[in-house]
């Protein structure tokens, strides 16, 4: 039975490993993580400068484009788009939708790992990209065939210099897990330690760099003809997907990601989070072998419980440690979803792959802060100042002007109580004037809102009965009181946890101001009321 510090941000009772104070790592400790001793984390600050200065580079619009990636590239995009026009345009908004995503998830499948990627990517943004798109891409997670083992290992020993059984005293041929990138395999070192080690996929850096470049020179020529809400420009959607893809091709950057997280966890004393630790020799642009970690799924609510395991406190503590890593570092993990997180048998949360990290200026990081701040005093003001800072509207906005015209001061309405065209007509509405207003969304805001999501998505397994109310008063009092100081600073706004106002959430929920419950599960009722009334609009609309 895990003690409540498995799964809140407390002083743990376990055992202090030698480098504790260096990250949030398991117990077990195989080898010891010295940062200074560790030749491959010397110049990865140099590395993420260079490869980020790549981005505007790969996606230069060029004289003359890389013809065969081009030209295959239109061709099954011109197929997808083609076959829509013929067959999906005519049958009605929904069939429509629903079809023009089947036809673009099956493009990116034939064009193969860059694309997959990018479909991945957009299957973990519920709420960010159009429902019928994103279940449709979640089908790209698993569609990533493994690479011959034979050209794996060529790849391990060219990056680690020399034969496998150099360096491993048991290797299993069979990937434990295949994605776009990279595959990982589990193995044991000559030493005895059990370890998980990551590979590159032989051609896929020179792949990414080709279909970038066609990717920019083709998509300008989109823009219009997706009629798909958040695929509207899609070269902007290209440039976020860049710089967020070029980091992942070099894997010292991803192990020195590891350590970044893991000191933000240490530093917070967030225990409950755990990092798997990084080899200190054994770390490549290509090849990462790191601590073999290993535990439930996600998902796996039942097991968990079978266990002792509290679910509803292993979601708090990865929400209360990813929000401390954005609002009081600046570093996150990019990417949350169930297949980058275990939960030991401890209740201690495993946090894994790091390719994706969100790095915020101090500009930035105040902003999320204020953002989060502003929403739980209910302060409007702030929490546009916050959207202006983190780069997701103009820096000249009029934010008097931005309340007035959204209506933001407004009484809420029930959305259970209104019909589907007053729901679509008010969307339609908001929709234009943030677009009048020049709203966009930054690579890093479309991080932190997408690992909300997943959180938020994640109560509907882990923790149902919840009352949201009462927790979002908890995370807000316990940020306010622990850091209470710190952020009245940052920010220059005097926050405390009387100052907490649950109004502007309930307004959001379109719920009654005088409704002190609401469990997920409820939510979850009301948003599917809502979902079914919208399909029966566009049903009737068909």
């Amino acid at each position: 039975m895990p003690t409540d510090n498995a799964a809140t941000p407390e002083h743990t009772q376990a055992r202090e490993c030698a480098d504790f104070k260096v990250g949030s790592f398991s117990n077990a400790q195989p080898w010891v993580v010295e940062p200074d001793r560790l030749e491959w984390l010397s110049a990865t600050t140099q590395l993420r400068t260079r490869t980020r200065a790549q981005v505007p580079v790969l996606l230069r619009r060029r004289r003359i484009p890389p013809a065969r990636r081009v030209i295959g590239t239109g061709i099954s995009l011109g197929i997808a788009l083609l076959g829509w026009r013929l067959l999906d345009r005519r049958r009605g908004k929904l069939i429509s939708r629903k079809g023009l995503s089947r036809r673009l998830r099956r493009s990116f499948e034939h064009l193969g790992p860059t694309y997959i990627k990018l479909g991945q990517i957009i299957s973990s943004g519920e709420g960010i990209f159009p429902e019928e798109l994103v279940d449709e891409f979640r089908l790209l997670r698993d569609s990533v065939p493994s690479e011959d083992f034979s050209v794996v290992q060529r790849t391990i020993e060219a990056d680690l210099g020399g034969p496998l059984e150099n360096f491993f005293a048991t290797f299993n041929k069979r990937p434990v897990a295949a994605a776009s990138i990279a595959q990982v395999y589990f193995a044991t070192l000559l030493t005895g330690e059990p370890v998980a080690v990551k590979v590159q996929r032989s051609q896929v850096a020179e792949l990414v760099r080709r279909d970038l470049a066609a990717m920019s020179w083709i998509t300008p020529h989109l823009i219009g003809r997706i009629p798909v809400a958040a695929l509207a420009n899609p070269p902007a959607l290209v440039e976020l997907f860049a710089e967020t893809i070029v980091e992942e091709l070099d894997f010292r950057l991803e192990a020195a990601n590891m350590l970044d997280i893991a000191g933000v966890l240490a530093a917070t004393d967030q225990r409950s989070i755990i990092v798997p630790r990084p080899h200190p020799n054994l770390v490549t642009r290509r090849v990462l072998v790191m601590e073999r970690l290993t535990g439930f799924k996600w998902d796996d609510a039942l097991g968990m419980h079978n266990a002792g395991i509290d679910t509803s406190t292993v979601v708090r503590a990865a929400l209360v440690s990813f929000l401390e890593g954005a609002m009081l570092h600046g570093v996150f993990h990019g990417d949350l979803h169930g297949g980058n997180l275990l939960v030991g048998d401890d209740g201690k949360v495993i946090l894994l792959d790091y390719g994706i990290t969100g790095r915020l200026s101090e500009t930035k990081r105040l902003g999320f802060l204020k953002l989060l701040m502003g929403g739980s005093m209910n302060d409007l003001p702030a929490q546009i100042q916050a959207l202006i800072d983190l780069g997701a509207l103009p820096t000249d906005t009029d934010i008097r002007a931005v309340i007035d015209d959204l209506g933001l001061e407004e009484p809420s309405k029930d959305p259970t109580q209104m019909r589907p065209e007053e729901m679509i007509a008010e969307i339609q509405e908001l929709t234009k004037a943030l677009l009048g207003y020049g709203a966009r969304l930054p690579k890093e805001l479309m991080l932190f809102v997408k690992n909300m999501i997943f959180v938020d998505a994640s109560l509907a397994t882990l923790a149902p009965e919840i009352d949201l109310f009462a927790e979002i008063t908890y995370l807000a009092s316990y940020f306010m009181t622990r850091y209470g100081a710190q952020i009245s600073a940052d920010i220059g706004m005097e926050v405390s946890p009387n100052a907490i106002d649950l109004g502007g959430l309930k307004a959001t929920l379109g719920v009654d101001t005088e409704l002190d419950h609401l469990s997920y599960r409820e939510l979850k009722e009301r948003r599917e009321l809502i979902r079914k009334r919208m399909e029966q609009a566009n049903r009737r609309d068909s």
